[in-house]
């Protein structure tokens, strides 16, 4: 528009029609999608359960879940990646233990907790079929170890801890042994044999409470 043209203008028009144009809205990339990253998880627990760790295949979860492989390698770069997440979400409900006031109570949940995750959960049969690829696949076991390992472990401290607070625990417990002797049979049972059962899981806790006893007449060694 020449200048004459535009001196017949008000001055909003003026400016209107010299104001550069809009720039478009550039999205950048695709929304994440809830739907289908629940169904990539549940495709890996099927797989995982149905053939193993060693014959899981990226594609044949993007098969299962309806996707394609390139939804999930951008979620996650490796198989290690995907099942350490799985597992994270699984293990996660059954780790803290809460704080009830009383010390036996909250030992004997840190048995059970393991035990119901392991018996009445998708967690169970998981973790069956991943055992010796933790064991000796660092991609996959050194994050288990740093993430859900060590979150159990934390939790049993804070409950050892509890317990020293409230006169019922050796001050000198050692929190990593203690751990292991609460979950340790636990596992040994599922990978060896025998009954996961509360009478068990009241004999462990009772076991663990008689050897970190402080000596007093408490509820943890009842």
């Amino acid at each position: 528009m020449t200048a004459n043209r535009q001196e017949g203008l008000d001055p909003g028009e003026r400016a209107a029609n010299t104001a550069p144009p809009a720039r478009p809205v550039v999205r950048r990339g695709r929304p994440r999608s809830d739907r289908v990253h629940r169904a990539i998880l549940d495709a890996t627990r099927e797989l995982i359960i149905e053939n193993g760790f060693s014959r899981f295949r990226l594609e044949h979860v993007a098969a299962r879940a309806g996707v394609g492989k390139a939804t999930i390698y951008r979620r996650w770069p490796t198989r290690e990646a995907l099942v350490l997440e799985l597992l994270m979400e699984l293990a996660s409900p059954h780790i803290e233990i809460e704080d009830v006031g009383d010390t036996r109570v909250e030992l004997l949940a840190a048995t059970t907790n393991a035990m119901r995750a392991l018996t009445e959960t998708p967690f169970g049969p998981v973790i069956r079929a991943l055992l010796s690829h933790i064991a000796c696949n660092p991609a996959l076991g050194d994050p288990f170890r740093a993430a859900v390992v060590q979150g159990r472990r934390d939790a049993v401290a804070h409950v050892m801890e509890r317990g020293i607070a409230r006169g019922d625990l050796d001050p000198h417990a050692d929190m990593d042994v203690a751990t292991e002797l609460l979950v340790g049979p636990v596992y040994f049972r599922l990978m060896f044999g025998g009954e996961l059962t509360l009478d068990f899981a009241e004999r462990v806790v009772d076991s663990v409470s008689r050897g970190f006893s402080s000596g007093r007449d408490s509820g943890a060694g009842r």
